[in-house]
Formats: structure tokens, sequence, C-alpha cells
């Protein structure tokens, strides 16, 4: 077996937390075991939302990240992202993933069958029926469906884009990053319907993209596998995706694929006057584009 080697995360805070903890002062504990238990939400904080969280002034919350060694709540943060920002990255899981599955000509095969059978069991329970069901009706409705999502989710959002378009609802893609995503979130209008393809790191494009969609009041549909998260804490309807990838192993983007599939065809069916009407003029438009050329 190949010989894979994944970086180990360096926990900063973690490791501040484990040896000074025990030493501080009560209302410095329950600051300081509040934001190891949450660090997701300590990451978007600000002190006084954390002291509303654990009942202590802000004060007490600034006294407790510096207690930890840290400079201030800004210092505590950076690291926290250094942390978040130290996951496995999508080489080294498809390298591990490669790895295990090298004994068995098959191995690949039943990963892949497997995976993708429990993702269509889980969409199939009762909770996620319902949340489905609330996301068809609210693309139902929508002025103009807004994809997000980033690297390998980027491409799918394209794709989907593609189809929603087909089946007579404007459509665009929130999958760049820096001032090319801020050019895409110009877009965003209310009236919209924002399906984000997102997991548990609170990344800054996708938090950007939450708080223009909570400013102008646009409903946003979530399909993740992270049961807790910035993105499942602001989401409208959440519908749990598994992709697989635990222990480091290479997630199956497929899975989502299923997901977006069902939703696009599902609006599709329930708007089926609209759907054969744009698919007609857009048959008719590909007729004009490919007839001969007139003398």
């Amino acid at each position: 077996m190949a010989d894979v080697r994944i970086k180990k995360r360096i926990d900063v805070f973690g490791e501040r937390y484990r040896a000074r903890a025990h030493t501080l002062p009560p209302g410095l504990q329950t600051v300081a075991s509040y934001i190891q238990n949450n660090r997701e939400a300590a990451l978007d904080a600000t002190a006084m939302e954390i002291a509303a969280a654990t009942e202590v002034s802000d004060a007490t919350v600034i006294r407790a990240v510096q207690a930890l060694g840290f400079a201030g709540l800004r210092d505590m943060k950076k690291t926290l992202e250094a942390w978040f920002g130290t996951s496995v990255n999508s080489e080294e899981k498809m390298i591990t993933t490669v790895s295990e599955l090298s004994c068995d000509m098959t191995s690949g095969m039943d990963f892949v069958l497997d995976g993708h059978k429990r993702a269509c069991d889980a969409l199939a329970e009762p909770a996620n029926r319902q949340a489905i069901s609330e996301a068809i009706a609210l693309l139902a409705g929508a002025r103009q469906v807004a994809l997000f999502g980033i690297n390998a989710s980027g491409i799918l959002a394209e794709y989907s884009a593609r189809l929603f378009t087909r089946i007579g609802i404007p459509a665009i893609c929130l999958n760049r990053s820096g001032i090319a995503l801020a050019e895409q979130l110009i877009g965003l209008q209310r009236g919209d319907v924002l399906i984000m393809m997102a997991q548990k790191s609170a990344h800054r494009e996708g938090k950007t993209t939450v708080h223009e969609a909570k400013r102008l009041g646009i409903p946003i549909i979530l399909l993740t596998n992270a049961a807790e998260s910035f993105f499942t804490r602001e989401a409208t309807v959440v519908i749990n995706v598994p992709r697989g990838g635990e222990n480091g192993r290479m997630p199956l983007h497929g899975t989502v694929l299923v997901c977006l599939e069902m939703l696009i065809l599902s609006v599709a069916s329930a708007s089926a006057s609209r759907t054969m009407k744009t698919m007609k003029r857009i048959q008719d438009l590909n007729k004009a584009l490919n007839a001969p050329r007139s003398k």
C-alpha cells in the first residue's frame, strides 16, 4: 500500500485551551469553553455576541481571549481561520482513497456505488423529502435562481444553471472569488432564490454570499453534509446530502448532482406549461441558427 501521509492539523487554540483553561476564573472558563466548542460561531461573532451567548460582559470575553495567550479577538480569529484552513485538501483525499482501494479492482466500483446508494437512501428519508418539497415550492416561484458553489461545486452550479434556464427560470452562477464573485453577486435581486452547495468551512465567499442574500431577503436552500455550521444556521431550507469523504477520503460530488437534478425536474414538472414553452422556443432558435445560409 502506498505511503500516504496526511498533514496533521496544528491546533494552536486547542493546545492553549487545554494548557490554560483550568487555571482561569469561572467567568473566563465559560468563555474559553464556549469558543472551544463553538469555533465556527466564534469565528463569525463579535465580542458582544459571544458575551450574550455566555452571559458575561464583552470585557470578560476579551480578558478570556487574552488569558489564553492571544493579543485580542482578531488575533484569536486569525488562529482559528488558520486551523480551519489546514483541513485535508482534495489531492490528499484522492491519494488516500486510491491507496485504500488499490488492493481490489472492484473496490473503486463498490466505493462509488455504496456512496451513492447511501446518499439516495438519505434523500428519500421523510425529513429530506419535506425539505425538498419546501425547496421546490420556493424555486417554482423564483424570479431567478442563483447557484453558489466553489471549486468542483462551481462546475455543478454551471451545469444546473443551464438546466434551470432550459425549463424557463433564469439562473446565474456564483462560483468565483474576489472581485469576480462580487461582479456575480451584483446580479442578485429581491425575488430570487439561492441554492448553496457548502460544507462546514465558513469561507469568506460563502459568508459574503449569505450576507448579501439576507440583505435582499432572498431565501437560501442549502445542500450540505454538515449538520452544524454557519451555513445551516442561516439557511431557509437544509437538505442533507451525504457525500462521503470521511477519514480523509474523497467526497462524491455526484450525490449533490442527484439532488440538484431532482430539484430541477420537480420544478419543471410543477410548471409543465412554462417548461414546454421554453423548450419549444429554444428548439426554434436552434433551428434558426442551423438553417442553411441564404444566397
